[in-house]
């Protein structure tokens, strides 16, 4: 047996013969007493041993002969398909690019035709089928291969967001098509979850299982249960973030496509009163979600949240009354907010109530905790504001577009987007201790070994079993994902084993797609 792979092989052990080395990628195998008859199996046993990147292998011949029908060539690694264009300092329109990217990177189910990371193929195909509903599409939530509805729904509300306040930044990055694409990929999910009216599915996949398994979506083969929420079995946050996002979309999609737009809102409205009307904590319905995604916070913020986003889509003073009620039942009033994230939504409520509202009940929560974030909170040395061990960088980019939303708006402008701007150019590269970027793709120094499954994983039909272990890059760029970042002390190392520090995540890249756009409009 002859082979050539596609990268240095230190040496082979073959039991069963003897095994000649041309260089580091041609090798040849001779089994001693193999015999056997036409059309029998043979069968043996060797190891590949190397120090680099996992190989594959190229060419294979049997005694001279071919034993595939084409040899199988690697498919060159997607080159980064934004184009630089301004870098001083920065060229937030590409960095914009690339984390429209990143999403197609995290797609499931069939993807399109013009889908760009072209490493990525058709998975989890028949998610749902376990309930007979079919719940393909959708996005991976991180590394990982589950479909958290939690999360995802926030990221979706966070993508519309950005689409509707900052427009300009995305028409001038020419990006508003692929961020209208990324999230329509997100709500034609919710609209197939949204089974009936007060029922909706929102998980796929167990935690615990696909955490244990290390390689493509395209590879799966576990069980991938489906879980959704109902009258018996309430989920209060899931319903109305889900209500949130699909009513911001609505907004984005009014213009455009004004069918898909109010069929969005009205499942936005049917899941706002399924939320408020059947009130529990969501991971109790769907306990497999609560070592991953438990609602710390509760879920008077995201009823409040999810009001307010129907209130604006709308127009309807009846849904601000309501979240007036929520504000009040809630006590809304409290100054410790220290995040805006998948589960705390204050600080965005603060946001939304003064612009809608303009009461100063409002806006001064808003004024305290922006001043709290520049004099109050704890910041790296570096001076990348730390709110959180986990995925400090998303924590940071998610207030910088709060504080970019109140800039617009006329709070403190210039106070607020400077320091924005310093915090985004802390992920960018403005770090004086590594001078390096967190962004996967972009800048000096970027990652290259983000904690993500199907980016470590050598193109098929290679074996993914040893990517884990790999000391080299990941074989594909997950070009645009922001990594988790450094921890309070500024250490941070690019390595695929830390999941703290180095995992990527769809809403680690939600507010910080909205800060670079407002971030163009500035520039």
């Amino acid at each position: 047996m002859d082979w050539i792979f596609s990268n240095p092989v230190d040496s082979i052990t073959f039991y069963q013969g003897s095994v000649t080395k041309h260089d580091d990628t041609h090798f040849t195998l001779i089994g001693d007493s193999i015999n056997v008859n036409k059309g029998d199996e043979i069968s043996f046993t060797f190891q590949i041993h190397y120090s680099g990147v996992e190989p594959l292998v190229v060419s294979e011949t049997v005694n001279g002969v071919q034993i595939c029908d084409a040899v199988f060539t690697t498919p060159k690694p997607l080159e980064n398909p934004c184009d630089e264009t301004d870098l001083t300092p920065y060229d937030y329109s590409q960095v914009l690019c690339m984390s429209y990217v990143f999403y197609e990177a995290q797609r499931s189910g069939p993807l399109p035709a013009d889908q760009r990371v072209t490493w990525r193929g058709d998975s989890a195909l028949d998610d749902g089928s376990d309930n007979g509903v079919d719940l393909a599409g959708g996005y991976y939530d991180a590394g990982d291969h589950v479909k958290f509805g939690f999360p995802m729904a926030f990221t979706a509300t966070m993508l519309a967001w950005g689409l509707i306040d900052f427009a300009d930044g995305h028409e001038t990055a020419g990006q508003a098509e692929y961020g209208e694409a990324a999230l329509k990929w997100a709500t034609d999910y919710f609209l197939k979850a949204h089974t009936d009216k007060n029922e909706f599915y929102g998980q796929v996949g167990s935690g615990d299982l696909d955490h244990s398994y290390w390689g493509r979506p395209e590879d799966m083969t576990m069980e991938r249960p489906s879980y959704k929420i109902d009258e018996a079995h309430p989920g209060t946050e899931l319903a109305a973030e889900t209500a949130a996002a699909l009513a911001g979309a609505s907004m984005v999609f009014k213009e455009n496509d004004p069918t898909y737009s109010a069929t969005m809102l009205d499942v936005a409205k049917e899941l706002y009163d399924f939320a408020n009307n059947f009130r529990l904590t969501y991971d109790v319905s769907i306990p497999d979600a609560t070592n991953f995604y438990h609602s710390w916070s509760g879920y008077g913020d995201e009823l409040c949240w999810a009001a307010l986003w129907l209130a604006r889509a709308t127009g309807d003073n009846t849904y601000l009354t309501s979240a007036r009620g929520h504000w009040d039942e809630f006590h809304y009033t409290d100054d410790d907010v220290v995040q805006f994230s998948w589960d705390d939504k204050r600080a965005g409520v603060y946001s939304l109530f003064w612009t809608l509202d303009g009461s100063s009940e409002y806006s001064d929560p808003l004024k305290t905790y922006l001043d709290w974030l520049k004099d109050g909170a704890q910041y790296t040395p570096e001076g990348l504001v730390f709110l959180d061990t986990w995925g400090a960088n998303r924590h940071a980019a998610n207030v910088a577009f709060i504080s970019l939303y109140a800039a617009k708006n006329g709070m403190n402008t210039n106070a607020n987007q400077k320091w924005a701007k310093e915090q985004i150019g802390q992920l960018l590269g403005d770090n004086s201790r590594y001078n390096r970027s967190f962004v996967v793709g972009f800048g000096e120094d970027p990652p290259q070994r983000p904690h993500h499954r199907s980016s470590s994983c050598p193109n098929p039909p290679a074996d993914c079993g040893g990517a884990f272990e790999n000391p080299g890059p990941n074989p594909h760029v997950l070009y645009g994902a922001l990594v988790g970042g450094p921890a309070q002390n500024g250490d941070y190392k690019d390595d695929r084993k830390d999941f703290t520090h180095n995992e990527v995540a769809c809403d680690y890249n939600a507010g910080f797609t909205g800060a670079l756009a407002a971030l163009i409009e500035i520039s």
